[in-house]
């Protein structure tokens, strides 16, 4: 019977898909806590799944009203100026595998196979969705939320012990300041259109100001002040959002710490992601390797709007 079980390879095969009815949903079930681009960037899966680019287009509007006389045969006409965008969508892959001493063990000794495989490549590829989102990735041309091109980059103030820009220098009141700078930048930058309501800081400054008292006497710390007293929160009366990002303390100018201050809508900026990661039927790869594929496509992040975006390097 085990020679059967252990050298039976199309059994082997039917063993292993039959168990992935039970570790699928397990895995597609999953949170992990260490990935972030779900709650720093809105992610749209509605494209179809072998979409090769994604087009969408952006319009403005050109004109005003202005006097006319009541006899007027000149009315002035608003126009609009229609650009087309395109998004490449690339494939990537990650799966886990099995060889038939495996299977044949599981199946002589009647168990389930466990799901850490499976698990470990659905969390590869969040983590590759992840990277993808905030850093980019050079050979597709695709730009991350925190070195995006297309947003303007400022230096933080020079207002800190002895000239210096770090916020470990300077008081909370200067800390504000930058944070208002960046927030009032959108908001002017834009026309008056665009009001930030995220920022993103390294892990250091988040938690330098996250225990950070304001002062002998109070429990406020500043991480708090800076969430509940800011331009946003005065003009919406809305609490400003605040992460610790990874990779930020060496994401600015000359591998300085970078500040990020966005808009989080979809407007804005948005990671495509036309078929999210998903496993495909088990084949059978060689003599005694048997193996579940997994893929998923990705368009990148784009950002829509740059003006609703900003950084602030040296903190």
């Amino acid at each position: 019977m085990t020679r059967t079980l252990v050298t039976d390879a199309p059994r082997a095969l039917a063993f292993l898909v039959s168990q992935q009815a039970f570790i699928e949903p397990t895995v597609y079930r999953a949170q992990y806590p260490a990935i972030r681009y779900p709650r720093l960037v809105p992610v749209d899966t509605a494209a179809p799944e072998w979409v090769p680019t994604v087009t969408y287009f952006s319009v403005d509007r050109v004109g005003q009203a202005t006097w006319v006389h009541g006899a007027a045969a000149d009315v002035p006409k608003v126009e609009l100026t229609r650009r087309q965008h395109e998004t490449a969508v690339a494939m990537a892959g990650i799966g886990y595998g099995y060889d038939l001493e495996e299977l044949g063990k599981a199946q002589l000794l009647g168990m389930n196979l466990d799901a850490d495989k499976a698990d470990a490549a659905r969390l590869a590829s969040e983590e590759f969705i992840d990277q993808v989102a905030l850093m980019g990735d050079p050979a597709k041309g695709f730009s991350g939320l925190l070195n995006h091109p297309g947003v303007t980059v400022g230096s933080a103030a020079a207002t800190g012990t002895d000239g210096s820009t770090a916020w470990a220098r300077k008081t909370p009141e200067q800390i504000l300041a930058d944070v208002n700078g960046q927030l009032i930048g959108i908001f002017t930058g834009s026309n008056t259109v665009e009001m930030a309501d995220t920022l993103l800081l390294p892990y250091e400054q988040m938690l330098g100001i996250g225990l950070r008292r304001l002062d002998g006497i109070s429990p406020l710390t500043l991480l708090d002040w800076i969430r509940h007293h800011n331009v946003y929160t005065l003009e919406t009366g809305q609490e400003l959002t605040v992460y610790g990002v990874r990779a930020l303390e060496t994401a600015g100018t000359g591998g300085s710490a970078r500040l990020v201050a966005y808009r989080r809508d979809p407007s804005v900026l948005k990671l495509w992601l036309p078929m999210p990661f998903r496993f495909f039927p088990a084949w059978q790869t060689g003599p005694w390797r048997f193996e579940v594929p997994g893929a998923f496509r990705l368009g990148g992040l784009d950002i829509r709007r740059p003006a609703a975006c900003r950084y602030l390097d040296g903190i």
